[in-house]
C-alpha cells in the first residue's frame, strides 16, 4: 500500500487530462489503484438494467476515478500547492509547501 498525499475531503484541482482546470472535493480515495473520485469531475454515463431498486433502468451519470498524479491540492486561498509532512509536538501534520500553512 502506497502513501498518498491526498485524502477524502480535500479540495483539489485537475492539472492534466481531459478535465484539466476543473476543481472539486475528493469523495473517495482508492489507495490500491492510486486513484480518487472528485465531485463533479470526470462524469461518465452508465447504462443500468431495470432492477428492483430501479424498475425503470436507464442512463445514470456518475463520477469516474482520476489518477492521483493528475490532481493537485489547493490551499485555503485556492492556489495549487505541493504537500509536505512535519512533526509538530507529537502530531504528524501535512503542510502546504507554497504557503507553509498546515492543511
Amino acid at each position: 500500500m502506497t502513501k498518498l498525499k491526498i485524502k477524502t475531503g480535500d479540495t483539489v484541482k485537475v492539472i492534466a487530462g481531459d478535465h484539466k482546470g476543473s476543481e472539486g472535493k475528493v469523495q473517495q480515495v482508492f489507495t490500491d489503484k492510486n486513484k480518487a473520485i472528485v465531485e463533479g469531475v470526470n462524469m461518465v454515463k452508465k447504462h443500468t438494467k431495470p432492477s428492483a431498486q430501479n424498475p425503470q433502468g436507464g442512463i445514470v451519470e456518475k463520477e469516474a476515478p482520476i489518477n492521483i498524479s493528475n490532481l493537485s491540492l489547493l490551499t485555503s486561498k485556492g492556489e495549487s500547492t505541493r504537500v509536505g509532512y512535519r512533526v509538530e509536538g507529537d502530531k504528524k501534520v501535512r503542510f502546504s509547501k507554497k504557503s507553509n500553512e498546515v492543511i
